[in-house]
């Protein structure tokens, strides 16, 4: 009876360990960013879910962000599909985690129903994805934050292509979703304008090249036109921080949840690791902070803007 106390005590004591690591100073906007997460919780998928729910502890986020790929590999048919609850309900079920979740389609989910993927929403209370891209505003304190939400499969061409494997891309109307984005941006005057999809406009990777010289036909011309702050993705499965000498925006690469891939510096790179993990978004009416964090919740780099 002894020996099972100690060791309840020894296991207490690590997890308050584990959840105090980040040490993250907490904005009036605090938020989560996940992407490239389900693998039916297998890899580190479970052990970076439950590190999230021990830093969700500490930092009580107003929300998550989910940055696509939430369903590998084939994403799903339905929204009754049993992956809704292998790869994300029975594996981010920390009570802390509970708060609203705002995801995007990645490529993955392409693979399967997107509509399904909005139509979850109507399921689950936590999961609001109120279309295939839209725009949030956070406010608290005084603090204003707004992420706009992209559906960047269909912005890029080699999708399109691959209408047996990608069946929803070429259904999608990309102009008018860029459109939208101009428009959207044009209109902003929050206090930090941070805009999300799943493929990065800059990054290291052996992936097409044209899914980067895509985006920063369509959507980097429309970003660098407006006052964005930072533009932050997944799909790479690493983490990678970059600044452009022709560029005032922050290109910043999440790193994946559950499997990550080597990674190099490129030009312009200002950190890039391959750890597992997630990241805290963190605003006051000051300063914008993301915090990459590993899979134990300690911090690696972090990304900084000031006013």
């Amino acid at each position: 009876m002894i020996r099972r106390f100690l060791y309840a005590a020894v296991a207490l004591i690590s997890v308050v360990t584990a959840s105090a690591k980040s040490g993250i100073s907490k904005g009036d906007v605090n938020l989560i960013v996940a992407s490239d997460l389900g693998r039916n919780g297998h890899y580190d998928q479970k052990d970076v879910a439950a590190t999230m729910g021990e830093v969700a502890e500490e930092i009580g986020p107003d929300a998550v962000l989910a940055l696509g790929d939430t369903h590998h590999y084939g994403g799903v048919q339905s929204t009754e599909d049993p992956l809704w609850m292998t790869n994300y309900e029975l594996i981010y079920d920390h009570p802390e985690l509970m708060v609203n979740w705002y995801p995007v389609c990645g490529n993955h989910e392409y693979r399967g129903n997107t509509q399904a993927v909005v139509d979850y929403s109507n399921v689950s209370r936590r999961w609001k994805m109120p279309a295939r891209y839209y725009s949030k505003v956070f406010e608290e304190d005084g603090t204003t934050v707004r992420v706009v939400f992209l559906d960047t499969t269909p912005l890029i061409d080699k999708y399109h292509k691959k209408s047996d494997t990608y069946p929803d891309a070429r259904k999608q109307d990309a102009a008018k979703q860029l459109q939208w984005l101009d428009s959207t941006l044009s209109k902003a005057n929050e206090d930090w304008i941070v805009v999300v999809g799943h493929h990065p406009v800059y990054a290291f990777t052996d992936k097409s090249e044209s899914e980067r010289t895509d985006m920063q036909k369509k959507v980097d011309s429309i970003m660098r036109r407006h006052n964005v702050d930072m533009y932050i993705c997944g799909h790479i499965h690493n983490y990678q921080h970059i600044r452009r000498q022709d560029s005032k925006i922050d290109y910043v690469v999440n790193t994946s949840g559950s499997l990550t891939r080597p990674v190099e510096p490129i030009e312009g790179t200002v950190f890039c690791d391959d750890a597992l993990g997630f990241s805290v978004l963190t605003a006051d009416k000051n300063n914008l902070r993301l915090n990459m964090l590993d899979k134990r919740g300690e911090p690696i780099h972090v990304v900084s803007r000031t006013k």
